[in-house]
């Protein structure tokens, strides 16, 4: 598969927007205004069109809300439902099929506010920004945003983003030996770029994956936002219910997909989960 170079060399420019964009939204409240495309693009030394790209995929992650005469607007906050309750109890093994990756860019920058924060390092402060685009049997499946601290990782290689298991090149190669993630997975549609490096229409739907790693000594290691294909992966999950019997008490939830007062048996709930690739048509 020919990938795009106009596609995949702008990679890094629309991360940086979209960034950008999301550090005015964490800093507001819900309802609170953001500025026009026009003073975002003057602001940010791009054009409105790459304003706007950024700006409709917020729009439709359900970050931002567009008001016809008005502008644009930070949304109500996401109900959000942590999967277990116990971290021991969350295992996720590889989806079937033979994955490789396909590099579309690889620069050390700046983390910036927003994944400084979440790297709990200076903004200041060097990072590996990798987009790389997933391949399973061949075919494309996820676009994949890397953000791994530089000082953990000085010497990646495009080999390691390339070939094999990244998690086992940071164990053998640099000494990183990861040990926890929390991950979130939303519904999404594709923009036109990534409607064509998956090779699939505009606006086909898409699931967004955010996962912040940390090594044994809970120390941050990379941030990632992944965005793979609806139509070819899916999410298999398993529930085990404990035995001990118990009525929840008003106000502390449910488990997703359970309705409240159904298996409430109030013993612990593991969650184990796969990704699923389906054989393309």
């Amino acid at each position: 598969m020919e990938i795009d170079a106009a596609a995949s060399g702008a990679m890094l420019k629309r991360e940086r927007v979209r960034e950008a964009i999301l550090e005015l939204i964490e800093a507001r409240r819900p309802g609170d205004a953001i500025p026009s495309e026009r003073a975002l693009s003057t602001a940010l030394g791009v054009s409105r069109p790459t304003v706007r790209a950024a700006v409709d995929g917020l729009v439709r992650a359900g970050l931002l809300v567009r008001e016809h005469g008005k502008g644009m607007f930070v949304a109500e906050a996401k109900i959000t439902q942590e999967l277990v309750s116990h971290r021991d109890a969350f295992t996720l093994p590889q989806a079937r099929g033979a994955w490789t990756s396909r590099l579309l860019e690889h620069r050390t920058v700046p983390a910036g506010a927003r994944v400084g924060r979440r790297l709990r390092m200076s903004p200041a402060a060097q990072i590996h920004y990798v987009a790389r685009l997933r391949l399973v049997d061949g075919s494309p499946i996820a676009i994949e945003h890397l953000h791994l601290r530089a000082d953990l990782v000085p010497g990646l290689r495009r080999e390691e983003l390339e070939r094999g298991d990244l998690y086992e090149h940071l164990r053998d190669g640099h000494g990183v030996q990861v040990g926890e993630a929390v991950q979130s997975i939303e519904p999404t549609v594709v923009t036109r770029t990534e409607a064509d490096l998956l090779g699939v229409p505009e606006l086909s739907p898409a699931l967004l994956f955010e996962r912040l790693t940390s090594d044994t000594h809970n120390q941050p290691v990379e941030y990632v936002h992944s965005l793979y294909r609806g139509d070819r992966y899916r999410i298999v999950s398993r529930l085990s219910l404990g035995p001990r019997a118990h009525t929840p008490a008003a106000g502390e939830g449910h488990h997703p997909g359970i309705p409240p007062g159904d298996f409430a048996s109030g013993g612990a709930v593991s969650f184990s989960t796969h990704g699923v690739v389906e054989q393309g048509g």
